[in-house]
């Protein structure tokens, strides 16, 4: 060992000038080195710093712009719209007046026939248009959607904000021969709900009539919204340029690529980490605007990943993101060019340097290979090491990235499929009845249209369904003003029929108030807890009387919610353990213990508030009974 030290010694002493002269020349290298690619680096940076800043002023022109563009035509669309109405009323008036004063010898019976006749299949503004006909008493003479309501009085009815339609617009025209009046009504093409029209009215006095029309300010918007976008698509600039227009659900309305329109900008896959890019714009276009650099997967023209600069600006009236953006490749001519100046004076600057060095570096060659062998051996045990440490060390991020992506969608599939068991259980249940009824052909009208109203309102929470889970825990969900009962209403028209085959009875007793919360989420929870005891019910004997009560009271500033039924209770031993996530005592066919978790969450998380179970004692048609309580308290407005 000594010897083998004193070699080593004896090789350090040996080497040591020609190892100094080598390292000194390669640090004087890497010195010039260095220092060369430093002032190309800078120059580099200028280059880019420069070409960012002009462009990032360009493509902010670009989408304010577009922004001022749609906002002129938003602001003319009242206009427009009126303009149309006026035009449509006016054209009405001079029929009915031209055939008044064209039978005037006839019966008046007749002449108020023929007019509404002659009106009654006119349609305008892409078909959406009609005419409608009252007498100023409120007796409807002409609603050509719905003709079973012609000969109504309509004096009393109210619209959905709890307006007198018709006194209103008799009141206007008693002071003007023609008004324009908003109000609410269910539109023939989609009649979920009342929405929000504007109309114009003009009276006809030879017979005491009023003659009006309307239009539905969304589907008037959409046509606006329509040529706006046509406009825009053709819309382009530079060797690449063009603006895009992502709606807040995250759909394309325009974009160079054609295949985009209307289509998911999640699914499209068109950047690198797209859901990320996605929200972040999102949230910086619901701000206002602003800037956002992230990478594309496919440039236009050239179909590889490029980096991209977007300026992006909110169009929150119609939940729109305006942006455009510039790709960085688009710098690379110039800052080639200069880097082949600098790369030829760094040339130079070498052959100078080794002309000087060669002499030195042809005597210290073999040395040179010597170390260089040995340096590159070690070098190469080293890089063996490092990979396969690397190696093993991505095979375990994959395997845990594998095993975490899996219990995801394990998760997410078992709370899909626990939410929708009930309403696919309801939907069969419902068809199989209806087409029983059928073959005994005692099937009535109004059985059917129940049954097929039930499948539809099931079909349609079934479709919310997914987008309740996706968006769970999301906070740009918006509260709303509703009614208890109409919430109470919805969850138990989803849950009434496997109820009643199961001989349950929901018994109820609730007040009804109105809060702003998240309505759909609330129906959620109080069908995991109905479920939950029909779960339970089931299980006792097919004699016993089974029972489940809903009550709502309000308590202090507080809404109370309570669903009770006489199952049983819960066993003392996991009352408290039942709002645990995957907590259950059900087979795992049944259920994954995920129910009550989520249940919790929305309360407690989404709605403010609380909700404990606990067991109760009471009588009921003079027999005890003994079951569980889940009870749940919501602020008024949470």
């Amino acid at each position: 060992m000594i010897f083998e030290d004193e070699e080593k010694l004896l090789k350090i002493i040996k080497y040591s000038p020609t190892v100094f002269i080598v390292i000194v020349t390669t640090i004087f290298l890497i010195i010039q080195y260095t220092k060369t690619k430093t002032s190309f680096e800078n120059e580099k940076n200028n280059i880019q710093s420069e070409y960012s800043q002009k462009n990032k002023e360009l493509i902010k022109q670009r989408v304010s712009e577009v922004y001022d563009f749609i906002k002129r035509e938003q602001e003319q669309t009242e206009n427009k719209l009126k303009s149309s109405l006026n035009e449509a009323v006016d054209n009405a008036y001079a029929i009915a007046s031209s055939i008044y004063l064209e039978n005037k010898d006839k019966d008046i019976e007749t002449v108020k026939k023929l007019i509404i006749d002659a009106l009654r299949n006119i349609r305008f503004l892409d078909g959406r248009g009609y005419y409608f006909v009252y007498e100023n008493s409120g007796k409807n003479l002409l609603l050509p959607h719905n003709r079973e309501l012609e000969g109504k009085d309509f004096w009393n009815h109210q619209d959905a904000k709890g307006t007198y339609i018709i006194k209103d617009m008799t009141s206007l025209l008693s002071k003007h021969d023609k008004a324009f009046y908003e109000w609410y009504w269910f539109n023939p093409k989609n009649p979920d709900k009342q929405r929000k029209k504007l109309g114009l009215v003009k009276n006809f006095e030879p017979f005491n009539w009023f003659i009006g029309t309307g239009e539905y300010i969304e589907d008037f918007e959409k046509q606006i919204q329509e040529r706006v976008l046509r406009h825009i698509r053709e819309i382009r600039y530079g060797k690449s340029g063009y603006i895009f227009i992502i709606n807040y659900d995250s759909i394309y309305l325009s974009h160079i690529r054609k295949n985009f329109i209307n289509q998911s900008a999640i699914d499209n896959n068109d950047t690198i980490n797209i859901k990320k890019v996605i929200d972040d714009l999102f949230e910086i276009s619901k701000k206002g605007e602003g800037y956002y650099t992230y990478i594309q997967n496919k440039k236009p023209g050239i179909d590889e990943p490029i980096n991209k600069t977007s300026y992006v600006k909110g169009l929150n009236e119609w939940n729109w993101m305006i942006g455009t953006g510039f790709y960085e490749d688009e710098i690379e001519n110039s800052i080639k060019q200069r880097k082949t100046q600098l790369e030829k004076q760094f040339e130079q600057y070498l052959l100078n340097t080794l002309e000087v060095t060669i002499l030195v570096t042809v005597v210290l060659l073999t040395i040179s290979t010597y170390l260089s062998r040995i340096l590159r051996k070690r070098f190469l045990r080293y890089k063996r090491a490092i990979e396969e440490k690397a190696l093993e060390n991505t095979r375990q991020q994959t395997l845990l990235a594998q095993q975490s992506k899996m219990a995801a969608m394990g998760e997410m599939i078992g709370n899909i499929a626990h939410q929708w068991r009930q309403p696919l259980s309801i939907i069969s249940t419902t068809a199989s009845g209806l087409k029983l009824q059928k073959e005994m052909s005692i099937l009535s009208d109004k059985c059917l249209i129940e049954g097929l109203d039930n499948i539809n309102n099931t079909v349609q929470y079934l479709s919310n369904t997914i987008d309740d889970f996706r968006n769970f825990f999301k906070t740009d969900k918006d509260k709303k003003c509703f009614y208890l009962q109409e919430a109470l209403d919805n969850a138990l028209s989803l849950v009434k029929t496997s109820f009643k085959n199961k001989d349950i009875t929901i018994i109820r007793n609730n007040e009804d108030f109105q809060i702003n919360s998240y309505k759909n989420e609330l129906i959620q929870v109080l069908i995991n807890l109905l479920n939950n005891s029909k779960d339970e019910l089931i299980k006792k004997d097919k004699d016993f009387e089974k029972l489940v009560f809903l009550n709502v009271s309000k308590v202090d500033d507080s809404i109370k919610i309570q669903i009770k039924d006489n199952a049983g209770g819960i066993p003392k031993n996991i009352i408290n353990r039942i709002f645990e996530p995957y907590f259950t005592t059900k087979h795992q066919a049944q259920g994954t213990g995920i129910g009550l978790y989520m249940s919790r969450e929305i309360i407690v998380k989404n709605m403010n508030g609380k909700i404990e179970a606990y067991n109760t004692s009471f009588t009921y048609n003079s027999t005890l009974f003994k079951g569980a309580v889940f009870e749940i308290v919501l602020p008024f407005d949470s």
